[in-house]
């Protein structure tokens, strides 16, 4: 074996003093923030350079996205009938991006669409699917969401009106659907805002007694609905109770907290 040289053990004691190992590394395995990057004298090392630019790049993706909205009403199908397929008045992903206050409410044809249904409406929730700022997240949460979600709704005593999965929709046009088909609640499913590193991040938004003009503080949210963030099938159960703990006090928003409901359904 050969022996170390002194000059060459005092070298790597400097190298060590000098850049001290970063003392949260360790934490890297717990969470996908970007913490403990390193560096490469004063700069970002290469690897983390190159891994932010390619999850800017699936964010820029999810929202620029196409929507199948008829593809997903029909994997929807077979768990609820029936599945309604709707428009918000932002004609196309462009306009919607520009002007939100497009996306915040029906088209014509999807408001005559549902008036027409009217009658045969009054149920207590009403569930509509969008992409909102990511399609990818809808395509790929949505279903399995959807899953076990809807079964446990059943259970719980909810009669629901038709699922509607809506193109280019922004929180706040679950208030005029609802009105619409005088639904007691509605739940919004959407793609949220992508952020670095989670493009597939679907949220979840409940209204009580909606109608137009609710404002986002009378709205209940879970976000960050996906394998890595918000499992779905606890997000699920999740938001049953929230339901649940919603029409027992008859509100939503800042009144309604997570305390007041009920144990997350299994």
């Amino acid at each position: 074996m050969n022996a170390q040289s002194p000059a060459n053990s005092e070298s790597e004691s400097l190298s060590v003093e000098r850049f001290p190992r970063d003392p949260w590394s360790h934490l890297r395995r717990h969470t996908a923030a970007r913490i403990a990057l390193g560096r490469t004298g004063g700069s970002l090392p290469t690897r983390e350079v190159l891994a932010f630019a390619h999850d800017h790049a699936l964010a820029r993706d999810a929202v620029h996205a196409p929507f199948d909205a008829e593809a997903l009403a029909a994997e929807l199908r077979p768990l609820h009938s029936p599945v309604l397929t709707l428009t918000s008045a932002a004609p196309d992903r462009t306009t919607y991006l520009r002007r939100p206050d497009l996306g915040r409410r029906l088209s014509p044809a999807s408001v005559s669409q549902l008036s027409t249904l009217n009658a045969q409406a009054h149920p207590d929730l009403v569930v509509l699917v969008s992409d909102g700022l990511s399609a990818l997240a809808v395509q790929r949460q949505a279903p399995p969401l959807l899953a076990t979600l809807l079964p446990l709704l059943r259970d719980s005593g909810f009669t629901l009106g038709p699922l509607c999965v809506v193109r280019h929709a922004r929180v706040a046009l679950q208030d005029g659907a609802g009105a619409l088909l005088s639904a007691r609640q509605t739940l919004m499913l959407l793609g949220e805002r992508p952020g670095l590193g989670t493009p597939d991040s679907l949220g979840a938004y409940l209204t009580f007694d909606p109608r137009p003009g609710r404002t986002d503080a009378e709205r209940n949210c879970l976000s960050n609905i996906r394998p890595a963030g918000l499992p779905p099938a606890t997000a699920a159960g999740k938001i049953v109770a929230l339901l649940l703990a919603s029409r027992r006090l008859q509100l939503s928003g800042i009144g309604l907290k997570e305390a007041s409901a009920p144990p997350a359904m299994s």
